[in-house]
């Protein structure tokens, strides 16, 4: 199926919202994605609890193919990398990151990324608590509350965020959404195997819910 990215120009930058729950950074020639969360599938297995082997590799095909379509130079990870500690799902990584051996890895650290710096340093990737690059501040968690200073304007990830879309019938949908208000902007969790939780807007926010193929701004 073709999909759709929807352009949105913040502070200058022309940035592409894309179906697949990330966003192309034009000028930077940069993906930007939140919350993959790798290895939970294989987390949750190892628990007893029947997920479809094939949800790691899915999100990783989608990886990839964001890449040969866009041909970034980079891709920023907003956290939540890897869901917990080392398991099978990690091979699969490692063999995913064997087929881009110079695309620039960035990882801002999430509350889920406990794997050892090692691990990471072995295949390449950068590691980083929060990282600016002009006019974005990258980082994992959103900001606390309005006093939080800042020192740019943030893209961060973490709290999965969704729009609540009701219809006549009192049919209600929570749909995964980009968030853009006055100081940060929140991305959707990138991951299949990841919930998502509505979200309270103010008047001025700029929401775009996403759809199967297509990113539409509803706010």
């Amino acid at each position: 199926m073709i999909s759709v990215a929807t352009p949105f120009n913040l502070l200058g930058q022309d940035l592409l919202l894309l179906p697949q729950k990330a966003i192309y950074w034009q000028q930077q020639k940069a993906l930007i994605v939140a919350d993959v969360h790798l290895g939970k599938v294989g987390h949750f297995r190892k628990a007893g609890i029947a997920v479809p082997r094939d949800l790691e590799q899915s999100d990783l095909a989608v990886l990839s193919d964001l890449i040969y379509e866009h041909k970034p130079e980079k891709i920023i990870f907003l956290g939540d990398l890897f869901h917990s500690d080392i398991n099978n799902d990690w091979d699969w990584f490692i063999l995913w990151r064997s087929q881009f051996p110079a695309l620039q890895i960035i990882l801002i650290r999430g509350n889920h990324d406990i794997i050892d710096d090692k691990h990471y340093h072995n295949l390449n990737i950068e590691l980083h608590d929060e990282l600016l690059i002009s006019p974005f501040l990258m980082m994992h968690h959103p900001l606390a509350n309005d006093q939080q200073e800042a020192a740019a304007y943030v893209f961060c990830g973490h709290i999965h965020p969704g729009v609540n879309l009701s219809g006549r019938g009192r049919q209600s949908v929570t749909l995964p959404c980009f968030a853009f208000g006055s100081r940060q902007g929140i991305l959707p969790s990138f991951g299949k195997f990841t919930g998502r939780v509505a979200i309270q807007s103010l008047q001025n926010d700029k929401i775009f819910a996403v759809l199967k193929d297509k990113v539409v701004a509803i706010a």
